[in-house]
């Protein structure tokens, strides 16, 4: 089953932050590489599901024309929000996936330290919503703890293998470590073809 609601409330109901996503280097370095690791210098509109605190958030922000982002604990999306006010292209909202995905299209998608909470059923379905919402062109970023975790259906590795066998998506880069595992990938063009990479975008190959 995937891990209850209550496991999150709990969390948040200790504490502000209790994963403590504003204070560690850890977390700040993978921010900086998830940053990195972006293909494009700006996305148009982007959907970061799970954005807890609103630390990524806020990275995100400054290469997004627009950006969703969502939490299903009400503390977690409140603060989110609060941090986010002053900037008028974010939009921070309450909502439990996958029953409550957004509507419309997105050129980037965020799946960060998110997908092992979901038992299979639920897992298919939000990787099914995040492919239909990925604009053709479009990047998928998924980042997650590679450590076994009791809460965690699944491990980094695991995850990384599950999104690689998904026909629609091509993948564009990879980052692992003993902690994490960090990929982008493309959403295929309409004839099956992945992107070109930065270099050959710009012409350098």
């Amino acid at each position: 089953m995937s891990t209850p609601p209550s496991y999150f409330e709990d969390m948040y109901r200790g504490a502000s932050d209790p994963w403590h996503l504003t204070e560690r280097w850890y977390e700040r370095r993978k921010y900086d590489l998830t940053l990195a690791a972006l293909p494009r210098p700006r996305f148009r509109r982007a959907f970061e599901p799970a954005c807890s605190v609103g630390e990524l958030t806020l990275r995100l922000a400054e290469r997004c024309d627009s950006l969703l982002a969502c939490d299903r604990v009400r503390s977690a999306a409140d603060s989110a929000a609060r941090r986010t006010r002053d900037l008028a292209h974010v939009e921070v909202r309450r909502l439990t996936l996958p029953e409550q995905w957004p509507a419309g299209t997105f050129d980037l998608v965020v799946l960060s330290e998110l997908l092992y909470y979901f038992d299979t059923p639920e897992l298919t379905v939000l990787l099914e919503h995040a492919v239909d919402a990925l604009e053709a062109g479009g990047t998928l970023v998924a980042v997650h703890w590679n450590h076994p975790v009791a809460e965690h259906l699944r491990t980094g590795d695991e995850l990384a293998d599950i999104l690689g066998s998904i026909p629609e998506l091509a993948l564009a880069s990879e980052h692992r470590e003993a902690d994490f595992v960090l990929q982008t990938f493309g959403r295929r063009q309409d004839d099956g073809t992945a992107l070109p990479s930065p270099a050959a975008a710009e012409g350098l190959v």
